[in-house]
């Protein structure tokens, strides 16, 4: 055992676990620990606002598959976090947040910046490590590293800042990580058979398979079943565009003709997929989720399988491992689903073909409202855009491999259609808890971790006011990225409900905005404004070799219609009955 401070030991255990990054703003209730950051070779990330340290770490874990580390301090700058973290855990990222408290002897006695730390996160997070004595400052700091990734979530090291202090004599723990395993051999025998009987056997791509990297073992799978690859619900990258197999996303704004094969399934692969709600539900009038099919789901969480579709077999288990195991005992029988191989193909890229068709001859929303919208505006002074346009010519100019985030928001749903991935860790969104904001710091902790990608956020001109000021964040530390942001002046999701729910009875959704190159240009970065459909990827083209080649972050400002395109989902509220007679006309 050697002998150390508490803060030698914390620093050192995470220089153990490989830490070089730690996003976050400098505090006095961890200031000894972090005057030895940089000798143990940590760079503390100064960023200027919590939540954006804490999308940065999830980020960096997401696109890196290496832990993302947060820190602030005690008090406000914990409790600024809780979103971010909270948009981790729903990505299943491995994110340490590290939460310096109040010291022990003041406890309780509401001091200066003083907060009961531990329930905040206690449901977003997989694991709450205490050091409840200084000697077992390493002993938790190690526990909450290793969690982290054993339980593929967030978790929280809580420690009074009086413990940072003091001599204590300790060995530094080794990191230990699972080596996950396929599955019990007999559910994975019963999913075999159910593979070898199959006559539409479909894949849906999950994000397991890219946490898992098995990205390759997906594709051995689906080529020997000549099986249809969708990707669940903003899991984007989890399978090559380019694959004649892949067929694209389901869920909001998702590919029909991944909804289309999908429903002719009769047996259905999740590979690590919790089978998200989101990702599961009607779109665009299509209830395509086949009841009568089969379901083998595969994912490392028991506790997810089952949990939201009913399931024929549940397989705890590694995707990558899984798929493995079940191209092993499939690869060498004749299955049923043999014989129909090049027919299915054929009817793979018809149905591919169709939908590209369509988005193609899709160039704006034909609702009534967006119709109202695009007639009003061409009256308007300027010059505005038709988000699906964009869209389309963003995908076509967007590098191979590229990182995108996304934000919440109309025109962010909308690009699910479009976004296109060719290697796994490439697409961000901020998933089930779905809170604005989210996209521009997260591809800065994107670009922090891999700096020879290029890094792109879309944004809404609302969820970017939230955030915005990141840019600064990347300015300073030299992280250039390119953020796209989607003018339209409104709340446009919720918006869309005002129009379909509230006789366009619209509060609080329009806004006046500024120029946002501007206030890029404000900030140190290059700002561009777009308002010609063919600037829209000559725009990104510049904006990525400003980034690649001279280390320049760029805000380009597109000017966008105020059409709508379809709401999350249409179950969500009611129509409105009113009682009193001064809200009759409310209806």
């Amino acid at each position: 055992m050697t002998k150390m401070t508490t803060s030698e030991a914390f620093v050192e255990t995470m220089a153990a676990h490989g830490v070089t990054d730690i996003f976050g703003i400098m505090g006095s209730a961890f200031m000894d620990a972090m005057d030895i950051f940089a000798p143990a070779g940590i760079r503390l990330v100064s960023v200027v606002h919590e939540q954006g340290a804490g999308h940065m770490a999830d980020g960096y874990s997401r696109v890196s598959g290496r832990h993302g580390v947060v820190i602030g301090q005690n008090g406000p700058g914990i409790s600024n976090c809780v979103t971010a973290i909270a948009a981790a855990y729903w990505a299943h990222s491995p994110v340490v947040m590290i939460t310096p408290e109040t010291g022990t002897m003041g406890q309780g006695l509401g001091g200066f910046q003083e907060a009961n730390q531990l329930p905040m996160f206690e449901e977003f997070v997989k694991y709450q490590g205490h050091v409840n004595n200084p000697n077992r400052m390493a002993e938790y700091t190690s526990r909450c590293f290793d969690r982290a990734h054993s339980e593929l979530g967030p978790t929280q090291l809580n420690i009074p800042r009086d413990y940072f202090y003091g001599d204590v004599d300790i060995d530094i723990p080794q990191p230990m990580r699972l080596d996950r395993g396929p599955g019990g051999d007999a559910t994975l025998n019963e999913a075999a058979q159910m593979l070898t009987e199959a006559k539409f056997p479909v894949i849906i791509s999950g994000g397991g398979v890219v946490m898992a990297d098995a990205v390759e073992d997906c594709k051995a799978l689906a080529e020997r079943l000549g099986a249809p690859v969708v990707n669940s619900y903003l899991h984007n990258d989890s399978f090559p565009a380019s694959h004649p197999l892949w067929c694209g996303p389901l869920g909001y704004h998702g590919s029909k003709a991944a909804m289309s094969l999908i429903s002719k399934a009769d047996v259905v692969v999740a590979l690590g997929s919790r089978l998200g709600p989101f990702g599961t539900l009607p779109q665009y009038g299509i209830d395509y989720w086949p009841t009568d099919a089969k379901i083998i789901q595969i994912d490392a969480d028991h506790k997810m399988l089952g949990l939201v579709k009913k399931i024929s077999v549940g397989i705890c288990g590694d995707a990558g491992a899984a798929a493995k195991a079940l191209l092993a005992r499939i690869n060498e029988r004749t299955l049923t689903c043999d014989a129909s191989k090049d027919a299915r193909a054929i009817e793979i890229d018809t149905d591919k073909a169709d939908w590209e068709a369509e988005l193609n001859e899709w160039i704006h929303e034909k609702d009534g409202y967006s119709l109202d919208m695009i007639k009003e505006q061409s009256g308007e002074a300027g010059n505005w855009l038709h988000p699906r346009q964009v869209l389309r010519e963003l995908e076509n100019a967007m590098p191979a491999n590229a990182m995108v985030s996304t934000d919440i928001g109309n025109i962010n749903a909308i690009a699910n259609s479009y976004l296109r991935f060719e290697e796994p860790r490439s697409f961000l969104a901020p998933m089930s808890f779905g809170n604005c904001g989210y996209a521009l710091p997260t591809i800065i902790g994107a670009k922090c971790a891999t700096p020879d990608r290029p890094a792109i956020a879309y944004s809404g001109d609302g969820a970017w006011t939230m955030s915005m000021t990141e840019i600064i964040t990347a300015v300073r530390h030299n992280m250039p990225v390119t953020g796209v942001v989607f003018n339209n002046r409104q709340w446009g999701a919720e918006k869309k409900n005002q129009v379909d729910f509230y006789g366009r009875r619209f509060v609080a959704d329009d806004l006046k905005n500024h120029s946002f190159a501007g206030i890029g240009r404000a900030m140190g970065a290059e700002g561009i404004t777009v308002d010609q459909l063919e600037e829209v990827g000559p725009a990104l083209t510049k904006a990525v070799d400003l980034q690649m080649n001279h280390g320049k972050t760029t805000v380009i400002e597109i000017m966008c219609t105020r059409e709508l395109g379809d709401p999350f989902r249409r179950d969500a509220l009611s129509k409105p009955i009113r009682h009193l007679a001064k809200y009759k006309d409310f209806v």
